[in-house]
Formats: C-alpha cells, structure tokens, sequence
C-alpha cells in the first residue's frame, strides 16, 4: 500500500541496521525474563510491543472497548514499537518482547476470530511494520506454564484468563502455531527443561551463526 509521506516511516537509509530478533509466546512463558538477558549479553535494546504510553491504558481499553477498537489500539501500540524498533536499530540490537504474531494471535483468541482474519486486517500496515530478522516462538507444557505463572509477580487478567476461561489457552496455543507456520522468520523453542540462560545461549548462537 502506498501511504503518504506523514504515514511513512522515517526512513535510516544513512545508518547500518542491527538485528531484530522477536519474542512470541503465551503470557508466562518467559519472553520478559529471556529478552532482558537477550539485550544484556548483545548490548542491545528490550522493548515490549505495549510501549509508553500504550502500557498504561491496556487494562482500560481491555474492559470498555469492542474488539475493532481494541484491535486498533494493539495495531496502535504495534506501530509505536516499529517506531522504536528502527531508530534503536541504528545503534544496537533490538529484542522484541511481542510483535506483530502477539497481536493476531491473542486478539483471535480473545474474540473468537480466526487469525486469518486478523492477519488481513492487518496487512494493509505491514510496509510499514520494521521485519523482525529471527522471531522465536517459545514454547512450553501447561504443567510448566502453571508453575511459571505462579512466580508471575505482575500478573494481570489476560494471565488469569489462560486457565480460567474454558478454552482460552488451547486456542491461544492453536493461534501462536497457526501464526508461525507462515512465519518465514519463525524458530520454535521448547522452553521446558530449559533455563533462561540456556534459552538466551541458544539464542544468541543462532543470531551469530546467521551474520558469520
């Protein structure tokens, strides 16, 4: 889609471009832990698609806004981080605590609408969108997840839903496979056993084996 100039993103055609390395998963899996180790040991930037100032009204938006309006606010949040995403690309590496998967994924699941459906709703903004390099799926059994979440010191409803509304985490879980089959980016991780330190070890060899 051809947007004017103001709908454009700035472009920094001037400056080398690090890697964007995405993390997907159910709430509790352990993307914020893993992302901070992440942006530790590459020297680079964390960044939660939810950025300042989307972060303070989620709880709002998610009990007084339909699903379209509330779909508009994560694609509103999603492009606030592309923002942030390619001007920390300039200087550093940047590890995406959700992106654009994060938002098909749990919008359908939320709603009751199926990810394509999502997905086209959103691709008219995808130019727009700065392209993850490696986004990782972590994945887990409900028995780990459980345990994990209970450690959670700040959950909120959308955690307490996964287990709480019948269905919830099943489809949540059918919607984050469904998003990174066609996913050319894609790498699933098996979290279970796993450290994080483990997790970011295997991380940071596969970024470094892509860029020799």
């Amino acid at each position: 889609m051809s947007l004017p100039t103001a709908y454009s993103p700035i472009a920094y055609d001037d400056y080398p471009r690090s890697v964007f390395c995405v993390l997907e998963g159910v709430s509790g899996v352990g993307k914020s832990t893993l992302a901070r180790l992440l942006a530790k040991r590459l020297g680079g930037t964390a960044l939660h698609t939810l950025a300042s100032p989307h972060e303070g009204w989620a709880e709002e938006v998610r009990h007084q806004l339909r699903a379209l309006p509330q779909f508009a606010f994560y694609l509103s949040g999603l492009l606030h981080a592309s923002d942030r995403a390619r001007q920390s690309l300039t200087a550093a590496p940047v590890i995406a605590d959700r992106y654009a998967s994060s938002v098909i994924a749990c919008h359908g699941a939320a709603h009751g609408v199926d990810p394509e459906d999502v997905t086209r709703l959103l691709a008219p903004f995808r130019d727009y969108l700065a392209a993850p390099d490696h986004t990782f799926y972590l994945r887990c059994s409900e028995e780990v997840l459980r345990e994990r979440m209970h450690g959670k010191g700040d959950r909120k409803q959308d955690d307490a839903d996964l287990f709480e509304k019948p269905g919830r985490l099943k489809q949540l879980l059918a919607n984050f496979e469904a998003v990174a089959a066609t996913d050319p980016t894609a790498i699933v991780l098996e979290t279970d056993g796993r450290t994080p330190d483990q997790l970011s070890d295997m991380i940071v060899l596969h970024v470094e084996t892509s860029r020799a």
